[in-house]
């Protein structure tokens, strides 16, 4: 059975710096994830919105900021264009990946059709996954997740613990 795990908790404690570093970790064992993670983009020490990374192609996009003209979360406008074109290319773009990473399946992301599409069709191949939830999500596509996946809750006490934990979870021949 390929390892799908999927990571949530609060926000800022740490989900996504956790995926990154598991990703950093694969890379260095001779993996090729693919996806996408969600970076936030500053300005001082201001979070002002944030990117989306494909992890395979290094391409970067807006996933959203304070400005834009894309649905309205928060303080945030979603880039409809960018997680389509950038974000939605990269999760079905993983599928030819060893893994897929998809940072995350949250209300921004869940916005987009084409997002949402490309996170089914990599559920539906054979694809290990690691992915960042949402909290309280409960989209279909969370609720399916939460399902099929090890659930694991991110805190600030085990967030540095879990890196090599998922890592060896995720990594071929891990026993």
């Amino acid at each position: 059975m390929v390892p799908r795990i999927a990571v949530t908790g609060p926000p800022g404690v740490g989900k996504s710096t956790v995926v990154s570093s598991v990703v950093d970790r694969l890379r260095a064992g001779k993996m090729k994830p693919g996806g996408v993670l969600a970076r936030d983009r500053r300005y001082k020490d201001r979070r002002t919105g944030f990117e989306l990374l494909d992890l395979a192609s290094g391409a970067v996009g807006i996933l959203a900021d304070e400005m834009g003209s894309g649905p309205q979360l928060g303080k945030y406008r979603v880039h409809p264009e960018d997680l389509d074109g950038i974000g939605a290319a990269a999760v079905q773009g993983a599928i030819k990946c060893d893994i897929v990473v998809v940072d995350e399946i949250g209300p921004m992301e869940l916005s987009s059709r084409k997002f949402v599409s490309a996170v089914e069709l990599a559920l539906a191949s054979n694809r290990p996954m690691l992915v960042v939830l949402h909290e309280w999500s409960n989209h279909r596509l969370a609720r399916k997740i939460r399902g099929s996946f090890q659930v694991i809750v991110v805190t600030r006490e085990n967030r540095d613990a879990l890196v090599e934990e998922i890592a060896r979870a995720i990594r071929p021949g891990r026993g």
